[in-house]
């Protein structure tokens, strides 16, 4: 009974995170368009406001969209009527990224409650149904998406990351004998030079992303600094309202996590696309027109034969990363085999390369019709480019001989009568409690030192003071007690 009633709580408060991500993240959307239609569109539709919110939350979880330009705008604004469809499908990660981190939460809670499988199952049923009804309840002619998919990508956005977490929880605290204590058993009965491999291989593809979304977001700062007078020129040749420019940063705000992916593809080296053939890499950048959005401004119009060093900045990834690693692995008593840690190398190199495919499939897409139906970085290249750069910065560190400990300092030899030292006293500021109760160092007396070389002994000490009572003696006749008083005793 108290089992059942944990995996209920555990389900509900599963579903409550699910719903809490979902509410969250269209609420992001629809307030700013909410003030936008209120105060800069005066008596527009509002029947448009679902739908286009909708479809923005779509678009952040990878669901490509489909936009149809009336044909008012298009006889308003002379665009070519054959560019009047076509598709965005270059998602703001923000909004992936915000449900992804709320899934694994919620994943890891449950399963330190008890019930990992039953509070990821009920989270990401929940999630996709919400999704579901998100998908049937904006249909409009003006956007649409295939439904499948409008259902589905948002559910394993919940689900995956879920379940990762579930899986994180249940290792720390165990799930009563079950699939994750199996698991745990059967590495225990590995070798024990084996036995830390798999966990070592995850928690070095951990490090080695969460590098490197570092170095993307320290390019994308320089990026910003070095370039910030060419992005407020595009902000105010946008020539916007308040509420515009409002929206305007808004929407490039929920393309930062974008933008930094873009830039760890362009540390790596392959670089990404800004449209059909083109190309912005450290070794060169060939780019035609650029949309005016602001934040593309970062972009550098020319490149330098000094940014190819930012290759370096993955390999120090690799390096560090192999540093905690060989930190973690158990020092053995003889020769340190190298199997294991050439495993270890080749595998998170391996899966880093994995990773950086998912980079630029999640960071690639439309943005537009004609050319700029292609963006972002190619999975192919960036793969290869990180896992190598990745695996050159581990192999040096998990490859090389271990600096052994420095060895214990032998005291110094003292001269046998020299006296011993006073024992020293521990600082009250470090072990207040052993300074109080420990007992009083003992100090031992000096020891005597023995009679030079050169000087008598007691033997020959003892025979002149004889030799001197004697004389005495002889000189003190008048004594009455004839002559002879006390003597010392030998």
């Amino acid at each position: 009974m108290h089992r059942l009633l944990v995996a209920l709580l555990a389900a509900l408060l599963a579903a409550l995170d699910a719903l809490l991500a979902a509410a969250v993240g269209i609420a992001v959307v629809l307030a700013p368009l909410t003030l936008m239609w209120v105060v800069a569109l005066g008596n527009a539709d509002w029947s448009a406001l679902w739908p286009s919110a909708a479809a923005v939350w779509h678009l952040g979880h990878l669901v490509p969209i489909t936009v149809t330009l009336p044909d008012a705008y298009l006889a308003a604004t002379g665009v070519d009527p054959s560019l009047a469809t076509f598709t965005l499908s270059l998602a703001p990660l923000a909004f992936a990224g915000f449900t992804g981190l709320f899934a694994a939460r919620s994943g890891i809670r449950a399963a330190e409650a008890g019930a990992a499988l039953t509070g990821w199952l009920s989270g990401s049923l929940v999630f996709a149904a919400i999704a579901a009804l998100v998908a049937f309840t904006s249909e409009a002619p003006l956007v649409s998406f295939e439904t499948w998919q409008a259902i589905l990508f948002p559910a394993l956005i919940f689900a995956v990351p879920s379940l990762i977490g579930a899986f994180v929880g249940a290792w720390r605290v165990g799930d009563d004998e079950g699939p994750v204590d199996r698991l745990r058993a059967a590495r225990d009965r590995m070798p024990s030079a084996w036995a830390p491999v798999p966990s070592l291989v995850l928690r070095g593809v951990a490090l080695t992303t969460l590098g490197l979304l570092a170095v993307g977001g320290l390019v994308v700062v320089a990026g910003l600094l070095a370039r910030g007078t060419q992005i407020i020129t595009l902000f105010q040749a946008s020539n916007v309202d308040a509420v515009g420019a409002t929206v305007l940063a808004l929407g490039q705000l929920v393309y930062l996590p974008t933008l930094v992916l873009w830039a760890v593809a362009f540390a790596a080296g392959p670089g990404f696309a800004l449209g059909t053939d083109t190309a912005v890499t450290p070794a060169a950048t060939q780019v035609g027109a650029v949309p005016g959005i602001p934040i593309l401004g970062i972009i550098p119009d020319t490149s330098s034969s000094w940014l190819l060093l930012l290759a370096l900045l993955p390999v120090a990834v690799g390096a560090l990363t192999g540093w905690i690693l060989r930190s973690w692995m158990p020092e053995p008593a003889g020769h340190e085999p190298v199997a294991p840690r050439l495993t270890v190398a080749v595998a998170v190199a391996a899966l880093t390369g994995g990773v950086g495919a998912l980079i630029a499939v999640f960071a690639s897409g439309a943005i537009g019709p004609g050319r700029l139906t292609e963006t972002g970085p190619q999975p192919g290249p960036l793969a290869l480019a990180l896992g190598l750069e990745v695996l050159v910065g581990l192999a040096i560190l998990l490859l090389s001989p271990r600096v052994p400990g420095r060895p214990p300092v032998a005291p110094r030899a003292t001269p046998a009568d020299a006296p011993r030292e006073r024992e020293t006293v521990p600082a009250f500021r470090d072990r207040p409690a052993e300074v109080l109760f420990a007992p009083a160092p003992v100090v031992e007396p000096p020891r005597a030192d023995p009679a030079p070389v050169g000087l008598d002994t007691d033997a020959d000490v003892q025979a002149r003071i004889r030799d001197a009572w004697a004389r005495i003696d002889g000189a003190d006749d008048s004594d009455p007690a004839g002559g002879r008083g006390a003597r010392p005793v030998d």
